[in-house]
């Protein structure tokens, strides 16, 4: 070891040794994603059914800066309910293509987290940042790589970067912190994290006013210039909110209602484990790190009668912290509670303030860099236990087959068709769109912009591909449509009892359903359906537009259903089967 000290290579090795993980999984990543290409597996649930497809639509209209027009989907929606061109997100759409778009994405939040998070831990760490750099590096990797909510990713990666920016503003206003706080937005999202902060701001507020005997004007500026940001980057859903009359559907959304043996339950499982919107795997090595140091630290002020530090500890107000997320997020499930919070606190009237919870990945690992901090303090042995500790919490995110952990599912299922000489029975990403196939179709039956549905697939594989949709999903819609289009599809949902809760007391995904099953839309190569019967009422479907409709099944009863089949059509690789129907009253 004493000859290896003498080398320069290795004392750089024993500092920058982060560097090679983060580089070869950064390298790793692009090389799948962009060498498989659109063969790919990537997620589908709120994402190919969702954001990827309004995206392209956006793109097919060139309706990305346009306003005072609709997008052809649900009948004809406001361009202003879909994501704001005021966002780096959405920017890399209008620029690259769909796909690639994607990818990037994907690449850039990895960076984007890291990088908020070592500017806030170098901002808190001071003069011994250098010492720290590999771990602090190493838990900001770890947080980037959280296989988030894709569309709102930068969202969820830049949470560091608030916190430092409001950290600079309050030790040094400057004007330079100001703008870029303004401007933050542009990497942030509103609903699921914007309106949060604000209000966690304004507790700081508070407390900061209350220790220090002054009032935190700086803060103040702060959540002014913040407020002001997100309503200019998303001056489209300020709009809609505030001056628009519609009713939408959220005035008959049904909340639920649960027990309190049944709340407490949500409250541990969400401690444990988080939400599929923000799954960061941290009951695999994050949590029984933080479980141990909790017992032997506050044992420890125990132990030496210095009960005081249990509470002034950074590290428990972060555990503190993470549980009041988790009781609000099953609390919000307890009618009288939710109630009361939006009777004291009107703002939130409608919003789903449980979302409180997509702060805990940023908490648990920050909580993880404390600790790592406080081992490289206790000398080489712990610092090395460090290093492997954080490296372990890298590994169960990457090796994890979370909902969005598109790297694993791609080289999974690759593996497994090199291996068996077959793929799975899911889509990939070209065969999910099916974009020739549909170009032929659309030629094939002389495609002029008629509205239509699908039926057995996502009603975004149609808009993807350029036609209009009197289905879709969307969670901010008029309620007038919302009821217009439960005429078409009454005779399948109240025949299924599942199907009718779903649609109305929620009714965000407007789409053509069973009248037997309680699903058949299939995101798999396989639709599996046990009934042949297509449930809906024709003249409704004709009264709003309907001409084509696109289905995974052929039906039995089509020409009761006043619908003509003009051809059956299969892509080139077999995967994917569409029966073209048209309406012929």
């Amino acid at each position: 070891m004493k000859n290896l000290l003498k080398h320069k290579w290795f004392l750089w090795l024993t500092k920058y040794w982060f560097l090679f993980p983060i580089s070869g999984f950064i390298i790793l990543m692009a090389a799948v994603l962009f060498g498989f290409g659109e063969r790919s597996y990537i997620a589908v649930h709120d994402n190919m059914d969702l954001f990827l497809a309004q995206y392209q639509m956006l793109k097919n209209t060139g309706t990305f800066f346009k306003h005072g027009v609709n997008v052809p989907f649900l009948g004809g929606v406001s361009r202003d309910l879909l994501p704001s061109e005021l966002s780096l997100y959405s920017l890399l759409y209008v620029v690259f293509p769909t796909y690639t778009a994607y990818v990037l994405g994907l690449l850039l939040k990895i960076l984007l987290g890291m990088f908020s998070f070592v500017l806030l831990a170098k901002e808190l760490c001071g003069e011994k940042y250098r010492i720290y750099r590999p771990v602090i590096y190493m838990v900001g990797f770890a947080y980037g790589i959280i296989y988030f909510f894709p569309a709102f990713g930068f969202a969820f990666a830049s949470i560091p970067l608030c916190v430092w920016l409001l950290i600079s503003i309050y030790r040094q206003p400057h004007g330079k912190w100001y703008l870029a706080l303004f401007a933050y937005p542009l990497v942030s999202y509103f609903s699921y994290h914007g309106i949060f902060i604000l209000g966690y701001l304004v507790i700081a507020i508070i407390w900061v006013s209350i220790r220090d005997k002054k009032v935190a004007k700086s803060l103040i500026g702060a959540l002014l210039v913040l407020a002001a940001g997100y309503v200019v980057c998303e001056y489209r859903l300020f709009g809609q909110m505030l001056l628009s009359d519609e009713v939408t559907i959220r005035s008959t959304m049904v909340n639920p209602s649960l027990s309190l043996s049944e709340i407490g339950r949500e409250i541990l499982t969400v401690w444990k484990d988080g939400i599929f919107h923000a799954e960061d795997v941290h009951s695999k090595v994050i949590m029984p790190v933080c479980a141990v140091y909790f017992l032997i630290q506050n044992g420890s002020y125990l132990w030496k009668k210095q009960g005081g530090k249990i509470i002034r500890d950074p590290f428990n107000l972060l555990m503190v912290f993470i549980l009041f997320n988790c009781l609000v997020y099953g609390l919000y499930d307890l009618e009288p509670f939710r109630t009361f919070v939006e009777t004291i606190l009107p703002p939130l009237q409608g919003w789903q303030f449980n979302r409180t919870i997509f702060f805990n990945p940023f908490l648990w690992d920050l909580a993880l860099l404390l600790i790592l901090i406080r081992l490289y303090n206790r000398g080489i042995v712990t610092l090395w236990a460090a290093n492997l500790i954080v490296c372990g919490a890298v590994l169960v995110v990457i090796l994890t087959p979370t909902r969005y952990n598109d790297l694993y599912t791609t080289c999974h299922h690759r593996f497994y068709a090199w291996n068996h000489g077959t793929e799975v029975d899911e889509f990939d990403y070209e065969q999910f769109y099916a974009v020739e196939l549909f170009e032929q179709i659309k030629e094939e039956i002389g495609y002029e912009d008629q509205w239509a549905a699908a039926y057995g697939m996502h009603p975004a594989v149609l808009q993807y591909n350029g036609i209009a949709t009197l289905d879709g999903y969307l969670g901010f819609y008029g309620q007038q449509y919302k009821e217009d289009f439960r005429k078409i599809i009454a005779p399948a949902i109240e025949r299924v009892e599942a199907s009718r809760i779903y649609y109305d007391d929620w009714g965000a995904r407007v789409y053509l359903y069973s009248g037997t099953d309680e699903s058949v839309v299939s995101s798999a190569k396989t639709v599996y359906a046990t009934d042949d019967t297509l449930y809906m009422d024709p003249e409704a479907f004709g009264e709003l537009g309907g001409t084509y409709l696109f289905s995974r099944i052929r039906f039995s009863n089509a020409e009761e259903m006043q619908l003509q089949l003009l051809g059956e059509y299969t892509a080139k690789d077999e995967s994917l089967t569409v029966y073209v129907y048209e309406r012929r009253p």
